[in-house]
């Protein structure tokens, strides 16, 4: 965890440091809009991603059926099964693809699958870099917003900048920066400054000038 803390620190230098001038003039950026796009790629169905702990369970044959994690390159090796892709498939989608593997030694196997242990792929990921007292990576979660972001890092630090923080989001290709008020609404209480996240969006605290 501490190696974990101590790149997410160096990532947020270099980021911080990178976007300096656009953070830096950020009264020129747009707000971040108040409410999701009507349509959110992936926001409904959960895809699983590496790290992801799987339950599987085989009815009527226990001996088959297993707890084990996804493992980086995407495959999960089950009984009777070395290798199958699990990353990028909904739960369902991977019972089937079981299902179908273990027809070959089970008459008629019957397949469910419950994530466990949830980190999503990266693209399903929401990313805090900067002052925040634990900047980190946050699998995506429907409705999720700024002020649902800054609870599971533990808030800014004390030498953050809230109101010059931006969202770098990516879009069909395009990449904005969008201008959020962290101060306003962590400090004041100022719900307008509660914004929506989407799946795959990169939070920057900057580091106040005094």
């Amino acid at each position: 965890m501490c190696f974990l803390n101590f790149n997410f620190a160096r990532l947020s230098f270099f980021v911080v440091g990178l976007l300096g001038l656009t953070v830096a003039g950020c009264g020129g950026l747009p707000d971040a809009p108040a409410e999701a796009p009507a349509s959110v790629p992936g926001s409904t169905k959960y895809i699983i991603g590496p790290h992801d702990s799987l339950q599987i369970f085989v009815w009527r044959n226990p001996e088959l059926s297993t707890t084990v994690p996804v493992r980086p390159d995407g495959l999960i090796s089950v009984p009777l099964i070395e290798d199958l892709q699990a990353a990028g498939k909904t739960p369902t989608e991977l019972a089937r693809d079981v299902e179908k593997v273990l027809a070959k030694y089970v008459q008629s196997p019957i397949v469910t699958i419950i994530v466990t242990g949830f980190v999503g792929p990266f693209s399903q990921q929401v990313r805090v870099v900067g002052e925040a007292s634990q900047p980190q990576a946050i699998p995506y979660r429907e409705n999720m917003t700024i002020l649902d972001l800054m609870i599971a890092v533990g808030g800014l630090t004390e030498f953050a900048a809230g109101n010059r923080a931006v969202i770098v989001r990516t879009s069909d290709g395009k990449q904005d920066s969008l201008r959020v008020r962290l101060d306003d609404l962590l400090k004041d209480g100022d719900v307008t400054a509660n914004v929506a996240i989407i799946p795959g969006d990169v939070l920057i605290v900057p580091q106040s000038w005094f």
